[in-house]
């Protein structure tokens, strides 16, 4: 029985390390070479700056996705919720959602398999790996949502942060004699350093009215790409001001000062929250050790009069 057991783990493991590696170093067809080469080239055409590498990770990863995507299709919904959520992380690749699928549903094989092979190696009966496995199935299942909501969460928090620094950039930019697309071109660039989230997303929307959309069209894709409120409060304000003619510098000026009141109000309040979440590990690593302290001496002394007695 232990031999049948090490032969099918092994020939499981050989199998799927013939499969990862077809799907890593297989040649690309003629078709999707060509259609790449082009897409390539479209992409140089329109942005400025120097080829990014593609990783080894997201191209077996994005080799992984074909056949999953094809097995296991997500409907409508599901793809464009989860598209807008990987573009809130940062993640605006057209094979992001192919590629988180595929980490997830990879994570929701090889936990478990992972799992069973242990408890197979070390002889140990494979009834009892059942519960293991069904964790390590609902583990990777869950660890992808996790990590992208974790990153959605920071990408968000960053951006609100630097906000009203790059608002107030921009405000001596348009009072210098710039317009607001130049002025977020100049913000775009001076901030790209300190804050580069809010410099890529400028850089888009800057790109967006240059390739012949509206300027409504693409500030109101600004605030859906990032989700963060005080951005979309910022586009609405612009539309407005840039719809009615008021003083767009005025408008911007207010609302720096505004979001400086919330980020000051924010960080007292993570400053007062402290204290409360300091009373858990208080409570469970000090206060026992105290306890010790003060009071085993005395414990000591009454069990030794106890024992004399």
């Amino acid at each position: 029985m232990l031999l049948l057991i090490a032969a099918s783990t092994f020939i499981c493991g050989s199998l799927t390390v013939m499969g990862l590696y077809w799907l890593t170093f297989r040649p690309p067809s003629v078709a999707s070479k060509r259609l790449s080469d082009l897409e390539a080239q479209t992409i140089g055409d329109v942005v400025t700056g120097p080829p990014q590498e593609v990783s080894h990770v997201a191209v077996i990863a994005e080799r992984m996705a074909e056949p999953i995507n094809r097995l296991v299709p997500p409907s409508a919904a599901e793809a464009a919720k989860l598209r807008k959520q990987l573009m809130e992380a940062g993640f605006r690749s057209h094979n992001a959602p192919v590629t988180y699928r595929a980490i997830q549903i990879s994570a929701m094989g090889l936990l478990p398999l992972t799992t069973v092979t242990f408890y197979a190696v070390t002889a140990r009966p494979l009834a009892s790996a059942m519960l293991p496995a069904l964790l390590a199935f609902i583990l990777g299942f869950v660890i992808p949502r996790f990590t992208l909501q974790q990153l959605m969460k920071r990408r968000k928090l960053r951006i609100q942060w630097g906000l009203p620094d790059a608002l107030d950039l921009m405000v001596v930019c348009i009072e210098a004699g710039l317009g607001l697309n130049a002025a977020m071109v100049r913000v775009s660039e001076e901030i790209h350093e300190v804050h580069p989230e809010i410099s890529e997303e400028f850089g888009l929307a800057n790109l967006e009215i240059r390739v012949g959309r509206s300027r409504e069209e693409s500030l109101s894709n600004l605030a859906e790409r990032t989700g963060v409120e005080d951005l979309s409060s910022l586009v609405s304000m612009l539309i407005q001001a840039d719809r009615f003619g008021t003083s767009i510098t005025r408008a911007i000026r207010v609302y720096s000062e505004a979001l400086r009141t919330k980020r000051r109000q924010r960080a007292e309040q993570g400053a007062q929250m402290a204290a409360v979440k300091l009373l858990l590990p208080l409570a469970a690593f000090l206060f026992p050790t105290l306890f010790i302290a003060i009071l085993g001496p005395a414990v000591l002394n009454l069990l030794n009069v106890l024992r004399n007695n």
